[in-house]
């Protein structure tokens, strides 16, 4: 049956019914978002709007949040109201019904009582329930009812975690389950996870755990919550939340109820006990200590003696709360500086210190703990890995780690140190098999206890890793790889900090273009890490600057601005594959590219205003260009050029892909935004291939852009003044913004004149190299070092 869905229901308007009702909406479906009815007043008049309050306040408070849950404000349209009582009628016009009403089994079985009686027939029905069993919701249900309905849990924010949690009954169609756990991945851009119907699903059961062991090891170990937060945060690839921060965001009740869920009902558990909840949990749930959402529980924030913001942290010996002591231990330093992230794992592990002990009890809890759950929550244990991955943000996934640390050798010292593991992983062991997962021919395979064979994970065509492709490596530098991607594509991508761009990945994207001209249809470029590139080696600029080696400068900027317009006319395409962060000389080449297919968690935009540059890679003359092709006879030019112009002067920052078409760095109709984040790079392949397939001919370079001259010069100086003088922006913000506007308008031209590509690159390098010989240049960039984040608004 060919199912398609242009309307859901989304039953409960609390945080997680009003947030799922925005995803859907961002991802262009009609939502119908429903729930209960205030109780009327006293004398029992209600008005009709009335009785939509609670869903219209929820909605409201969902778009007013903050990370936002949209893409864009304008999908906020596509979302209507209404209530149980009045509008449950409604439904018998949507193709998928979520349920995300209060978690009690009796309330959430009244609910599918009442959509029964108007729910037609063959439409989708779900439950987005955190833990209770899915088949006991079913109870009592039609056959057809049962047929079409499972679990399906959404983790929060449904817009940025990425997990997609499918729990089927026996009841369910299977042809059900793969239409949810293909949409889920295409449209809904998941992670979609098979999990059984068993208490806490797949991620919930480990990540809970996980916590609780973390918790217990800290009684052990005698460690405080900043230590613990330090040890098991971006050091280990986990969430800048790590354990204690993370319970504060999710909920200490949530947390409890969860772990008290396993604990009655997972008698057979052998790690039981890890679920009990400490006395001081207990004691803080008593006090309504929550977390965020009751305005303390692990941390508190308050306000110092001066009137600044402070953070404090709870001592769980005492119930107080303290000044936050930044933990210190040996092993820690030394790993910090380490980018790779499995060599750092191991270092740590080994440590010799109390963080050593501390890493050594945990990961061995862990790999029992996992080893254990199969078959019992899943057949295959990379479901295990995607759930804690895309569901709590782990950077490796826990059988990965294993890997990391060596199979053998860790599963030696585990049972030495007194941790049992499954049968089936001695059994692996004894075979002759010494990891979880192997890579071969760029495909990724993991080991299936069921059949002790390895089997390649689904979906090797659309989730290309370029990274299983080092058998298929090409070339490499020292910071970036080519591979050969199959089908005469080839594929480049970079391991820096942040993914910055230098003098290294700009060699490597000219011997890249070079090769694929030569031998291979074209190239697709992206990275693997948590972003594409946050711009260029903002590091080296200021070297050069500090040394006043303009002529070295002069010399990386025109390398630069020469691979971006190598990017733009090669005789073969280019196309882009971003995702997280695209920034300053990312978006640049963003802009250069024959096709960019952005991940829809995609934030670029042209920021080099922030260090008091502007952007001299070709960004400045792209937008400039685009400006010209814009400009229309029914509207002021120099409106036209001031959007663009502003965009650049405030830094601005698309916080979505489909934001980014609102910006003007992605063409509408040529650009493609991929909602699964890990299909990016098979897009872009594919895109390579359809480009070159149908003609592709080398485009040539631009002699006909529009520039305004002085009609549009006096006009942005005059805007810039008036921002200076209401002191918006700072004296060297109007040098910068000065500098900017003169560019874009091609200079002091007397007239509009026509100008090349190259014109506007030449004043566009000009006006950067002046302004690093700027002391307050100078002093933003160095500041921005000194802080280790990325250039922003």
């Amino acid at each position: 049956m060919k199912r398609s869905i242009k309307k859901v229901a989304v039953l409960g308007s609390g945080v997680m019914g009003s947030r799922i009702a925005c995803h859907f909406a961002g991802i262009g479906v009609q939502v119908l978002l429903l729930d209960i009815a205030p109780p009327p007043p006293e004398g029992g008049f209600q008005k009709p709007s009335d009785k939509n309050k609670i869903v219209n306040d929820a909605l409201t408070a969902a778009i007013k949040s903050n990370p936002s849950p949209v893409y864009h404000k304008d999908v906020i349209k596509k979302i209507s109201t209404g209530n149980f009582e009045d509008n449950m009628k409604d439904i018998g016009n949507c193709d998928w019904i979520i349920e995300v009403v209060v978690e009690r089994l009796d309330i959430k079985q009244k609910v599918f009582e009442q959509v029964e009686q108007f729910r037609k027939p063959g439409t989708l029905i779900t439950s987005n329930t955190s833990g209770i069993p899915i088949h006991m919701m079913a109870e009592g249900r039609s056959a057809d009812f049962k047929k079409h309905f499972c679990g399906s849990h959404f983790f929060n924010p449904p817009r940025y975690l990425r997990l997609l949690e499918i729990i089927p009954t026996p009841h369910t169609d299977p042809e059900i389950v793969e239409f949810l756990m293909s949409y889920g991945d295409l449209y809904l851009g998941k992670t979609t996870v098979l999990c059984k119907d068993t208490p806490a699903f797949i991620a919930n059961r480990i990540g809970v755990f996980s916590m609780m062991a973390v918790m217990n090891i800290k009684e052990k170990l005698q460690l405080s919550i900043d230590e613990i937060d330090a040890l098991t945060g971006p050091v280990i690839g986990r969430p800048k939340s790590a354990t204690f921060r993370t319970g504060d965001v999710v909920g200490l009740d949530t947390f409890a109820k969860v772990a008290k869920g396993v604990a009655d009902n997972c008698p057979d558990d052998e790690a039981i006990d890890n679920f009990k909840t400490p006395t001081w949990l207990d004691k803080m749930l008593a006090n309504n200590w929550l977390g965020d959402k009751t305005g303390q529980g692990f941390f508190k924030k308050t306000k110092g003696a001066g009137g600044e913001k402070e953070i404090l942290t709870l001592n769980l010996d005492t119930l107080e709360y303290g000044p936050r002591i930044k933990p210190r231990f040996s092993s820690l330093e030394a790993a910090k500086p380490i980018d790779d992230l499995p060599t750092r794992l191991r270092m740590l592990v080994a440590g010799s210190d109390k963080a050593g002990e501390f890493y050594r009890l945990f990961h061995y809890g862990l790999f029992s703990y996992i080893s254990h759950r199969i078959p019992e929550i899943s057949d295959e244990l990379y479901r295990v890995d995607d759930g804690m991955m895309a569901g709590f943000g782990w950077e490796i996934g826990a059988f990965e780690s294993w890997d990391v640390l060596g199979v053998t050798k860790t599963t030696e010292a585990m049972k030495a140190a007194g941790y049992k593991v499954a049968a089936w992983v001695d059994e692996m062991i004894a075979a002759g098999n010494k990891s979880f997962y192997k890579i071969e021919g760029g495909k990724k395979y993991c080991y299936d206890p069921a059949s002790k064979t390895y089997k390649v994970l689904p979906g090797a065509e659309a989730f290309i890793v370029m990274s299983n492709y080092t058998d298929k490596q090409i070339w490499k530098n020292g910071s970036c790889r080519l591979y050969d991607l199959g089908d005469d594509v080839l594929g480049l991508q970079w391991f820096t900090k942040m993914g910055s761009i230098g003098g290294d990945v700009l060699a490597g994207m000219q011997t890249a273009i070079d090769k694929a001209e030569k031998s291979y249809k074209g190239l697709v470029i992206a990275n693997e890490g948590a972003n594409f590139s946050a711009g260029a080696n903002v590091g080296m600029i200021f070297m050069l600057a500090i040394d006043q080696e303009y002529d070295e400068l002069d010399m990386a900027i025109r390398m630069f601005q020469n691979t971006m317009m190598r990017a733009r006319y090669s005789s073969i395409p280019v196309v882009t594959a971003p995702h997280g962060l695209a920034l300053g000389g990312a978006c640049e080449l963003s802009l250069h590219s024959d096709k960019c297919c952005p991940a829809a968690e995609t934030y670029t935009g042209l920021v080099e205003l922030g260090v008091g540059l502007i952007p001299g890679g070709g960004g400045t003359k792209e937008f400039v260009l685009r400006a010209s092709d814009e400009m229309h006879e029914d509207e002021p030019e120099t409106i036209t050029l001031k959007n663009r112009f502003l965009s650049i002067a405030t830094a601005k920052v698309a916080t979505s892909a489909h934001e980014g078409f609102g910006l003007g760095v992605y063409r509408k109709g040529l650009d493609e935004i991929v909602m699964n984040q890990g299909r990016r790079i098979a897009e872009a392949k594919k895109s390579v291939i359809e480009i070159y397939d149908s003609g592709y001919t080398t485009p040539v370079q631009r002699k006909d852009i529009k520039v305004l001259g002085q009609s549009a010069l006096g006009a942005l100086y005059s805007g810039i003044h008036a921002m200076r003088t209401a002191n918006y922006a700072t004296e060297h913000d109007s040098v910068v913004a000065k500098k900017l506007a003169y560019v874009m308008c091609g200079g002091d031209l007397s007239e509009q004149t026509l100008v090349s590509e190259q014109y506007l690159l030449d004043l566009e390098r000009e006006a950067f190299l002046s302004l690093c010989g700027e002391k307050k240049t100078l002093e933003r960039i160095q500041s921005v070092l000194k802080s280790g984040r990325p250039v922003r608004n």
